[in-house]
């Protein structure tokens, strides 16, 4: 009873640190888009500007509510927002509900692919690196991990496009699907081809930081006493991994993987952008220049809670793992 009663509090207490980020969030973005350079009557019209008059600019300005002073348009929103309504794209003339929808499932399964592969791939080089220190192939994983820490996402996609989608044409070089295909028609394999260069992207810049930590606690398991005398006792490689390093690093690998969701998706923002592939993260771009504010918050607050429900998740994985986390549960 206890226990139940102190993971409410933790829930309850999350739910409510969840409000005051969304609340927080979506003020901050508001305010930020007034600063924006960008007119959003200007970029609703495009190219027919000079054709368009004062009195219809005027018209405009009252159907989007931006002739309304700023305070006047966030409550407006706010109260919609309460009520379940995220309001209409201008850019794309839908609900941003549905556009959120449409596009959710596509980002929420190029990031889940990305977040599986850079996990175990960044995990098992982190042990490799660990269990070989100060080797030739220990320096070679370490130097692949900085390189990859310190290489912008757009210019490793810029990369595996130009080579595999242009040099060698192996995959396709955007889209999500072929061009040109009728909805009916597209097939998950086609799907999964187009998904390939942007998930491969994210799986490699998303490796550095896991198997970087992975290596050093690893190391410093290593290092520790009953290690010493597991080797006396004979114990090497991967038995000693298994017995005696395994449960000492996959937990803080798995956290540390579950609170990287915030650079999950800001990596996937520009992958995004780069393969023009239909996800949240080009929908923001569009919303950011063409200063859609109804669509940009909506995937703004789509966004935090993506991050806070990976770092919630983390929270509830080491308070169900850890006993000393339990106690404090409970407490």
């Amino acid at each position: 009873m206890e226990d139940r009663m102190g993971w409410a509090r933790f829930v309850g207490f999350k739910m409510l640190r969840l409000v005051s980020l969304l609340a927080g969030v979506s003020v901050v973005s508001f305010i930020l888009m007034q600063f924006s350079p960008v007119n959003p009557v200007e970029a609703y019209i495009g190219g027919d500007m000079i054709r368009v008059s004062a009195e219809q600019r005027s018209l405009i300005e009252e159907r989007w509510g931006l002739n309304d002073s700023p305070i006047e348009r966030l409550f407006t929103w706010g109260k919609a927002l309460i009520q379940g309504d995220l309001g209409t794209s201008m850019i794309y003339r839908q609900p941003v509900a549905d556009i959120i929808q449409e596009r959710f499932m596509n980002s929420v399964v190029l990031m889940a692919v990305a977040w599986m592969f850079s996990g175990l791939i960044g995990f098992g080089l982190g042990v490799v690196a660990a269990m070989r220190r100060d080797s030739r192939l220990d320096r070679l994983i370490c130097w692949y991990c900085y390189t990859l820490a310190s290489t912008p996402v757009f210019w490793i996609a810029l990369l595996l496009l130009m080579v595999f989608g242009v040099w060698l044409g192996w995959l396709p070089i955007g889209l999500g699907v072929p061009a040109g295909m009728a909805a009916d028609q597209v097939t998950w394999g086609d799907r999964a081809i187009h998904m390939i260069l942007p998930a491969l992207t994210l799986s490699l810049t998303g490796v550095a930081a896991i198997a970087l930590h992975t290596r050093q606690k690893l190391v410093d398991v290593l290092d520790s006493d009953y290690i010493l005398f597991a080797r006396a006792r004979g114990e090497r490689g991967v038995q000693l991994f298994r017995r005696h390093g395994f449960r000492h690093v996959v937990l803080p690998a798995l956290t540390l993987q579950l609170a990287s969701f915030s650079e999950l998706f800001g990596g996937a923002v520009l992958a995004e952008q780069v393969f023009s592939y239909p996800g949240l993260g080009q929908a923001t771009v569009q919303a950011g220049l063409r200063g859609d504010v109804p669509l940009l918050l909506g995937l703004v607050l789509c966004s935090a809670i993506f991050v806070f429900t990976g770092n919630m998740l983390a929270d509830m994985l080491y308070r169900f793992i850890d006993p000393r986390m339990k106690e404090e549960t409970r407490g």
